[in-house]
């Protein structure tokens, strides 16, 4: 059976997933990068034969590094040891290292790379073509696409010039280039499999639109390059499906313009910012389409609900039944569509949204919203805070009254500017006087800006005050 799976996972020996905790200071503000960009299309119809791709490597060769990372992990204490011989008991430590492959783009050292490559490590460090080594700090992640921002005290760097992946064909030669397996960066060579992806290999929530390629990739390329025929990077590798863990000829790579949308917020904010269209949508299938009067050929999604009138769609007159056909003038042809061209846009934008109404073609201008992840109970409450609500299986393992209601904070990652805020284990029973029980409520509770928490951490109360931006 196929195994799905992300190559850059190269933590040997890892079973257990608890991290170590440490202590890491107020997150320093970045200066946007300049970026170097090519639009144009790769061709204008027939392109002559080539006996060598050796000169266009050659100026992006230099941009592409190799990330090491250290993570250290503390083994999992059973809920029955730490009822026996107590709350204090500590499981043992193991120092594990991984391997993966980044870009640089921009002088100053910006690098793009894979979240999973960077996740939870303690230390970062980068070799440039050069063979120098320079410790990395992490800007800023994102689990939901799988990007990753990392930079390093350098200048004149060699940088990649990124291209449209808008305009990218099937077909389309591309090259594939990091460290696999360790042995030292390698150039793959293939084609343009197929693009708009999705898989599924990003957890539930995640936002896949990644370019298929043939071009070898093997682990250890993760957070690499992706590289057409004219030397621009037009995106970064970032997992494989392989029945044995190594390259069958189905890699999957994230287009460079959904990487440096992700990338601008990074840098700006430390988190991403994704538009709210407020809308629930159903595919347009043609048995629906022709029971609305339209051809059954006809492309899009139906509205089955609205948020209330303070949404964003509904602030914009769209309603119920109405059709969405296209987004800033870009096909809608499936829910994933719709929510990822939402979810690229910032908020705050406006947006242009083609419809149709009783079979009549419209056009709205829609006002994004932000998107608030109410996806589940458990989850990220703030960058690098993760909570779980506080169920009865924790009330015991923890010993909490059970008079006490709230949230649990299970990990904070040693990167994110509340770890010296927030003790791991705290109750978070208020968020600005507001009781919270999970993940939804406590996000509904808080604002931009001065926020103040009430937290019961070992029994005793107090409040915190911290900024959410």
């Amino acid at each position: 059976m196929k195994s799905k799976f992300l190559t850059g996972l190269m933590f040997l020996g890892l079973a257990l997933l608890a991290g170590a905790e440490a202590k890491k200071a107020e997150r320093p503000s970045f200066k946007n990068p300049t970026l170097t960009i090519d639009s144009s299309a790769l061709s204008e119809g027939r392109a002559p034969a080539l006996t060598s791709y050796a000169d266009v490597l050659d100026a992006i060769r230099p941009a592409v590094v190799s990330v090491y990372s250290t993570k250290t992990v503390r083994q999992e204490i059973p809920p029955l040891l730490r009822r026996l011989y107590g709350p204090n008991l500590q499981g043992q430590e193991e120092r594990l290292d991984g391997l993966g492959s980044g870009v640089i783009i921009s002088s100053d050292g910006y690098i793009l790379t894979n979240n999973h490559v960077v996740a939870d490590a303690d230390e970062l460090k980068v070799r440039l073509n050069d063979e120098r080594e320079l410790i990395a700090r992490v800007v800023g992640t994102d689990p939901k696409t799988d990007i990753a921002v990392i930079k390093i005290d350098a200048d004149k760097l060699p940088a990649a010039t990124l291209a449209d992946s808008d305009k990218m064909r099937i077909g389309d030669i591309v090259f594939a280039i990091g460290n696999p397996l360790g042995v030292g960066q390698t150039v793959t060579m293939g084609i343009i499999s197929a693009t708009g992806r999705r898989v599924g290999i990003l957890d539930d929530g995640g936002y896949e639109d990644f370019i298929q390629t043939d071009a070898a990739i093997n682990l250890g390329n993760s957070g690499g390059a992706l590289i057409d025929a004219k030397g621009r990077l037009i995106g970064i590798n970032s997992a494989i499906i392989s029945n044995n863990q190594g390259s069958i000829g189905i890699g999957f790579a994230i287009p460079v313009n959904l990487a440096r949308s992700i990338m601008s917020s990074l840098i700006a904010t430390g988190t991403v910012a994704r538009g709210y269209l407020g809308v629930a949508t159903e595919p347009l299938t043609p048995d629906l389409a022709e029971s609305f009067g339209l051809p059954r050929e006809t492309k899009g999604v139906v509205i089955s609900d609205i948020t209330p009138a303070t949404g964003p769609a509904a602030k914009a007159g769209l309603k119920r039944e109405d059709i969405i056909t296209a987004v800033n003038n870009k096909t809608v042809t499936s829910r994933d569509d719709l929510r990822l061209m939402i979810a690229e846009t910032a908020p705050g934008t406006k947006i242009s949204v083609k419809y149709l109404r009783e079979g009549k073609p419209m056009t709205v201008e829609v006002m994004l919203d932000r998107l608030q992840d109410d996806s589940g109970p458990d989850g990220e409450l703030l960058p690098g805070v993760k909570i779980s609500p506080l169920t009865d299986d924790l009330r015991r393992e923890m010993r909490v009254d059970e008079r006490v209601d709230g949230i649990v904070i299970t990990d904070i990652s040693a990167h994110s500017v509340y770890a010296d805020i927030f003790p791991v284990g705290a109750i978070i029973e208020q968020i600005n006087r507001t009781p919270v029980a999970d993940l939804g409520s406590a996000k509904r509770a808080l604002h931009d800006g001065r926020n103040m928490a009430l937290i019961n951490y070992r029994g005793a109360y107090r409040y915190v005050v911290f900024h959410v931006r």
